[in-house]
């Protein structure tokens, strides 16, 4: 089996197991949850597949299955499900064991405008740059989008995502290539700010924060607005 598959299955395996739990329950959302994965994904697995094909990143064929769809391994696909899965199932989970994780309002409003003025900067600064500016773009795109619809989950998604980040470093880290021969996913840093925290590039932790805010918010738009648990 392919580092890369491994990685997404075990990834998933607690939060899958644990949702079950009858604290969390989070089973029982399945439709609301998935239906959000799948929406997410979308636009992320096209901008994966415009980005391999021209060279931006792409994947080492020693660490994986061989299986592809549109050009991108099945172990790419997996992550937008397997990933989300588990910081969804995190965030729910830590909000379970403190359910005081929530950021005042203004302090709320003042990190999120200080972190848009400041990608808006990284953003003019970086136009020569593919990946840094559809990253700083969609960051700009998703924020506000939620901040205006669901205030209060962006509240608690500023702390629990600190959490997130423990596991974030470690499984990225892997697939950047720490503690490993060779790189799982390769860059080309002149597409990217090319700073990086160990193997990561700077650029990948504002990614996963859009992905995994974009989740949060359609599960729960699904979960409360269409659904209306």
């Amino acid at each position: 089996m392919s580092l890369y598959l491994w990685i997404n299955l075990l990834s998933l395996s607690v939060p899958f197991l644990v949702s079950f739990h009858p604290r969390l329950k989070l089973y029982k959302d399945w439709g609301s949850l998935f239906l959000a994965i799948f929406i997410a994904m979308t636009p992320f697995i096209i901008w994966d597949v415009i980005f391999t094909q021209k060279g931006f990143w792409g994947f080492n064929e020693a660490y994986l299955s061989g299986v592809y769809i549109l050009n991108l391994p099945i172990e790419e696909w997996l992550f937008f499900i397997c990933i989300p899965y588990a910081c969804v199932f995190t965030h729910y989970a830590l909000l379970e064991l403190n359910n005081r994780f929530v950021l005042s309002e203004k302090n709320t409003r003042s990190v999120s405008y200080f972190l848009l003025a400041l990608a808006l900067i990284v953003l003019v600064f970086n136009f020569d740059k593919a990946y840094t500016t559809l990253d700083m773009l969609t960051f700009l795109v998703v924020l506000p989008l939620v901040l205006k619809f669901n205030f209060p989950l962006v509240q608690k998604f500023f702390i629990t995502f600190m959490f997130m980040l423990i596991p974030f470093i470690i499984v990225n880290g892997i697939l950047t290539g720490t503690g490993i021969e060779d790189e799982v996913v390769w860059y080309n840093h002149s597409e990217n700010l090319d700073f990086r925290f160990l193997t990561i590039p700077i650029d990948d932790f504002v990614y996963g924060f859009s992905l995994l805010l974009l989740n949060l918010f359609l599960f729960e738009f699904f979960k409360f607005k269409v659904f209306k648990k």
